[in-house]
C-alpha cells in the first residue's frame, strides 16, 4: 500500500526515460578544433605582446619576438660585444685599430697574405735591446740579445711609407737603426740585401734623418733601395704606427674582402658598414622565417 509519502518519492525516484545526469558529452574534438584552439590562444599572446606606441622602441627591441626586431637586437649585440672587444684591446695594446690584415706575401712564412695581427704602440711591450724612445728591437740588436718575435730575430713593425698618410701602410721587419748624415750602405748594411748597390746609387744614402732600415723577410734587398719592396725611404719614428704581437691566420682575408668591395663601389666605409648590415638583416630574417613553423 502507497503512505502518504508515497508521491514524494515516485518524484525522487529518476525516470528510465530521462537522460543521465552529470556533465554534457559530445562528439571527440578533431585535431582542426585544437589547432583553431591554439592559434586563438597565440594570437591573444601576440595582442597582449609589446610595441612601439605603447613601450618606446627601447623596450620593443629588448622584449618583441617579431622576425626584424629580434634581428635587430641581435646584430645590435654582436655590434656591442665588437665595441666593447675594441675598447679593451685598445686599452691592452695603445694602438688603433688594433689589428692589421697582411695583403703580400712579403712577409713570409712569418706572415701570410690574408692573415689578420694584433698589433700594439711601439712604446709597449719592449724587449731587451730596444731603442732608446721608441720600444723597437731592431734584427741587428736582436741577434745579440736572442730576441725574437715572428720567428725572426727584430721587431715587425707597422710604418707608413715616406710619412705619407695616402699611402698604403707596410708590415716589415726593423734590420738596423741609422743616424741621420750616416753611410749606412758602408757601416751596417748586409751586401747581400744590396743588389749591388753602394751609399752614392741611394737617395736614402746618407741617411737624411734618424730612423729604421727596413725589409720584408722574403724581399731580396731592403726597403730603401729602388723597387725592393716598400719603396721608402729611412723610416723614422714618427711613421711607426705599431708593431706585430701576434698572427691569426686567414682571418684578414675578410678585412681583405671588405677593402675589395669597397674599391669596385667607390664608397666609404659607413656605405659598405650600411649595405653590409642590410644584407645581414635579410640574410637573419630568411633563417628566422624557414625556422617558423
Amino acid at each position: 500500500m502507497d503512505g502518504p509519502d508515497a508521491d514524494d518519492r515516485n518524484r525522487d525516484r529518476p525516470s528510465r526515460r530521462d537522460p543521465p545526469s552529470g556533465p554534457e558529452t559530445g562528439p571527440p574534438s578533431k585535431p582542426g578544433d585544437r589547432e583553431r584552439t591554439a592559434g586563438s590562444r597565440s594570437r591573444a599572446k601576440r595582442d597582449d605582446a609589446v610595441t612601439i606606441e605603447d613601450d618606446g622602441v627601447v623596450r620593443w627591441l629588448l622584449e618583441t619576438e617579431d622576425r626584424t626586431g629580434t634581428a635587430v637586437r641581435d646584430i645590435a649585440t654582436i655590434g656591442a660585444i665588437i665595441a666593447v672587444v675594441g675598447v679593451l684591446l685598445f686599452g691592452i695594446t695603445g694602438a688603433w685599430p688594433p689589428m692589421v690584415a697582411v695583403e703580400s706575401g712579403s712577409m713570409e712564412p712569418a706572415l701570410e697574405r690574408g692573415d689578420l695581427v694584433f698589433i700594439a704602440d711601439d712604446g709597449r711591450f719592449a724587449g731587451d735591446g730596444a731603442v732608446a724612445g721608441t720600444g723597437i728591437v731592431t734584427a741587428q740588436s736582436a741577434r745579440e740579445t736572442g730576441y725574437e718575435r715572428l720567428g725572426e730575430p727584430g721587431d715587425v713593425i707597422i710604418f707608413v711609407p715616406n710619412g705619407d698618410s695616402t699611402q698604403t701602410p707596410t708590415i716589415h721587419r726593423a734590420q738596423f737603426r741609422v743616424e741621420r748624415g750616416e753611410r749606412w750602405v758602408e757601416t751596417k748594411a748586409d751586401p747581400a740585401y744590396m743588389n749591388g748597390a753602394t751609399c752614392t746609387d741611394l737617395a736614402s744614402c746618407p741617411a737624411p734623418h734618424d730612423g729604421f732600415v727596413t725589409k720584408g723577410d722574403a724581399n731580396p734587398a731592403y726597403d730603401q733601395l729602388p723597387r725592393s719592396g716598400a719603396e721608402t725611404t729611412v723610416v723614422s719614428a714618427e711613421w711607426v704606427t705599431g708593431k706585430a704581437m701576434v698572427r691569426v691566420p686567414w682571418v684578414g682575408g675578410i678585412r681583405l674582402t671588405i677593402d675589395s668591395i669597397r674599391s669596385i663601389v667607390g664608397s666609404g666605409p659607413i656605405v659598405v658598414a650600411a649595405v653590409g648590415t642590410a644584407l645581414a638583416l635579410v640574410w637573419y630574417g630568411a633563417i628566422a622565417g624557414e625556422r617558423d613553423p
